[in-house]
């Protein structure tokens, strides 16, 4: 039982409209009798929870007039009782009320107490409160959806359904144990085995999901490569619909990274137009090409850009030091006719802007691939990924001997399975895992 009450500030510290100053614990209302004056004839001790109040709220040193609204425990986001002081947005009325909160018996919150006293309150999972954490760091439309995914519990209902499997087949191999006299061991095992490979199913399933929804979140990085005056700049320019980097028949015009940023179908791409890539005795333009192998191997995908007039063995070079990684590769300035090649996925036109549509789906496809189906199962945190994969490989070790083990040492892989998909959960995670997630909230939240 939390016993201390917490306050903070839950909007940004800035000058503003409206700004709200919250508290949570025991001593929530209590405090609110000492600093809220309500305009009507409603005392605060009478308030209505979920109903909002206006009146004077005591800053300290001077007043403000705004509202207030208390939410009952455990109908609330924490499940305790929480008040919360709807201010005008100057800094100093907003510095004035958290203050005269902490004067009263309040404690400054940690990052992320609010909804870490949620988790430990019951109120949601712990892959909850990370969808949470995504939605508020979201700049994409896709980064919020996926974690709103997260958020709704989509994911700990798929989890915590597995569980109860597992937890059955836990059942039944610890009751052949009990009544040996049964002679059930045949029949559990046929059963355990049916359930462990459903269950595996389920997790592959979810783990093959993990590239794109990992590629939502974190965005996907494409580095732009070729030899000089293939045209890379034009296609940059082409694909951010404004003119980012400097376009030259010069060869060797671009020297350093030029970086540019756009949502296709609501994911953020961020792009990296490199340095023509051949030696040069210009030191220069020799610091950019080293750039430009950095970028091969930092990037999610690489866009090779051929010149569909000027195809030689500088280009076969640049192939072979990327063919075995996520290359799409575009033939430009078909506008001027030229030749064709083998290798080119799409041919486009950056100077025309021809098939520039063509090749924002063709980067779409190679990397967050033919639509993620955001109503449906999918991963997108490297946690949740890795605590699959064990969970995965404790039931295919307890599967390998399921014929000769007995059932106790069956019982501890598949206990251990259950164990590890308690970490996404939050049924059995460690109080590292649960620090480590809250750390990345901001204090009112």
């Amino acid at each position: 039982m939390i016993e201390d009450t917490i306050s903070a500030i839950s909007t940004s510290l800035g000058a503003s409209g409206v700004a709200v100053i919250r508290t949570s614990g025991k001593d929530s209302l209590s405090i609110a009798q000492k600093m809220f004056f309500p305009a009507g004839k409603t005392k605060v001790s009478d308030f209505e929870p979920y109903k909002l109040y206006v009146g004077e709220i005591d800053c300290g040193g001077f007043r403000d007039f705004g509202m207030c609204v208390y939410f009952k425990a455990p109908k609330s986001y924490t499940g305790e009782d929480i008040v919360e002081y709807h201010t005008h947005g100057g800094i100093a009325i907003v510095k004035g009320a958290l203050k005269q909160t902490l004067s009263l018996g309040a404690r400054l919150a940690d990052n992320g107490e609010f909804t870490k006293r949620a988790f430990m309150n019951g109120k949601l999972s712990l892959s909850s409160a990370e969808g949470l954490i995504d939605m508020i760091n979201s700049e994409s439309e896709a980064q919020a959806k996926a974690g709103y995914y997260l958020y709704r519990e989509k994911l700990n209902a798929k989890v915590s359904d597995l569980q109860d499997k597992l937890l059955d087949a836990i059942s039944e191999l610890d009751a052949d144990m009990d009544f040996p006299e049964e002679d059930l061991n045949l029949s559990v095992k046929q059963n355990l085995k049916v359930t462990l490979d459903l269950v595996v199913k389920e997790i592959e399933k979810l783990l093959a999901t993990f590239g794109s929804g990992r590629a939502v979140v974190s965005g996907v990085k494409v580095g732009i490569v070729g030899k000089p005056n293939t045209g890379k700049s034009s296609i940059l320019n082409a694909l951010l619909n404004y003119d980012k980097a400097i376009v030259s028949d010069i060869a060797g015009t671009t020297r350093d990274i030029v970086e540019g940023r756009i949502d296709i179908d609501g994911v953020k791409f961020e792009f990296s137009d490199t340095a023509g890539i051949r030696n040069s005795d210009d030191k220069i333009e020799n610091l950019g090409v080293m750039l430009s192998k950095r970028v091969l191997d930092e990037s999610d995908l690489i866009v090779f850009v051929l010149d569909g007039t000027n195809i030689d063995g500088s280009d076969d070079e640049i192939y072979e030091l990327i063919k075995d990684k996520n290359v799409l590769v575009v033939l430009n300035k078909i506008d001027c006719g030229g030749i064709s090649d083998s290798r080119a996925d799409i041919k486009v036109s950056a100077k025309e802007r021809t098939n520039i549509d063509e090749l924002k789906k063709a980067i779409y496809d190679k990397t967050v691939g033919k639509g993620l189906n955001f109503n449906g199962d999918f991963l997108c945190e490297e946690r949740h990924f890795d605590a699959l994969g064990r969970a995965r490989k404790c039931l295919k070790d307890a599967l390998s001997g399921i014929d000769y083990s007995t059932n106790d040492l069956l019982a501890i892989d598949v206990k251990a399975a259950w164990d590890v998909l308690g970490e996404i959960s939050g049924k059995t995670a460690t109080e590292d895992i649960i620090n480590n997630i809250f750390s990345k909230f901001c204090v009112g939240k």
